[in-house]
């Protein structure tokens, strides 16, 4: 009799062998004349040398299932032991429209034009600016975009950062270290991740820097090369801090750069580094700009409306502004419809 051992590195035991170890029983009965032994982290077959190389074949396809699609199901055995492997799995895994596979298996791709608009355009390009507002998917096409290149190897880490801007509230001292200060700044990239990584696979990647996550401030003096650099939340950057961050761009560096206009939480007065960096580099050859509108937003419906209704009040504004500046450089204006020419001469005494 022989015996081989597999070890499952970064692997989920429960989304792998499944609830009470059924995924294992299912191959095992498929196999009744060996043994397969599940114990921790280890898998034993014991049998005879052809069948323990056709169960060690199957456990290492499920591996690979595993890490692609996040999780094993009946159905993704018994696919590993049927001779037949057109199945409708199949055939949704080589569809040119998903981006990346969810930690449970969910598809993740493009909802709406502008979404695609992003996915073809990073494709393309070495730095892509994406604006739009809240509920768009930016930051989450982002991510999923980076996993996928880090999954294809087309690149050896994954690095993401943001400002760390208080939006509007100050939240005083934070207790803890410098990483449990940040976090909850961070804390939609986490999500993001999570939703396309297993846990363990995630931690794994984090505890050996191949994803990292850190703020802005902490990109500076370092060269990024062979990574997938994302910088969310860009319009809360000043000037300095964006070019800081663009310059730091190493060979076979792929990076993305998010931004809001309507959400930018710096002081007033502050210049954002964002709408900066895109009116200086609009003209340059290999960058990419992709605008997302309200339409795009995937969130509960009332966010659409309720982005809409705020640019409408922005808009309102801008137009009070622009007429508020050209009566005071005594410019014809609009009052109720009709054109007037304010006067500005001084009355004489």
């Amino acid at each position: 009799m022989v015996e081989k051992v597999i070890t499952l590195e970064n692997i989920s035991l429960i989304d792998f062998l499944g609830i009470e170890n059924q995924n294992i029983k299912q191959l095992a009965a498929a196999f009744p004349s060996s043994k397969i032994i599940s114990r921790g982290n280890e898998i034993k077959i014991q049998g005879q040398t052809p069948e323990i190389t056709k169960i060690h074949e199957i456990l290492a396809s499920l591996i690979d299932h595993y890490h692609k699609f996040g999780k094993i199901t009946h159905n993704s055995v018994n696919r590993y032991l049927s001779t037949d492997p057109f199945t409708e799995e199949e055939v949704i895994a080589t569809s040119s429209d998903v981006i990346v596979y969810g930690s449970k298996g969910g598809i993740i791709k493009a909802k709406t034009p502008n979404q695609q608009k992003l996915v073809d355009t990073v494709e393309k390009h070495d730095l892509t600016f994406a604006l739009g507002p809240a509920g768009t998917g930016k930051t989450y096409i982002s991510v999923a975009m980076a996993v996928r290149a880090l999954k294809n190897k087309e690149v050896r880490k994954i690095i993401i950062s943001r400002p760390v801007v208080e939006a509007g509230e100050s939240l005083g001292f934070l207790p803890g270290d410098m990483k449990e200060k940040v976090d909850p700044y961070l804390r939609p990239i986490y999500d993001a991740l999570e939703d396309m990584i297993p846990v363990e696979k995630l931690k794994y990647y984090q505890d050996n820097k191949i994803i990292e996550i850190a703020p802005l401030a902490y990109m500076r003096g370092r060269t990024l090369n062979n990574a997938f650099v994302l910088l969310d939340e860009a319009q809360n950057t000043t000037p300095a801090q964006m070019k800081m961050f663009l310059t730091r761009m190493g060979p076979n560096a792929k990076v993305m750069v998010n931004g809001d206009r309507s959400q930018i939480d710096l002081p007033r007065g502050q210049r954002s580094g964002l709408f900066e960096a895109m009116n200086i580099l609009r003209d340059v050859k290999g960058i990419g700009f992709v605008e997302m509108k309200a339409e795009d937003v995937v969130r509960h419906r009332l966010v659409k409306d309720i982005v809409n209704a705020y640019s409408v009040m922005e808009e309102q504004k801008r137009a009070a502004r622009e007429a508020a500046e050209a009566t005071a450089d005594g410019e014809p204006v609009k009052v109720n419809g009709y054109r007037r020419k304010q006067n500005t001469e001084k009355a004489e005494s």
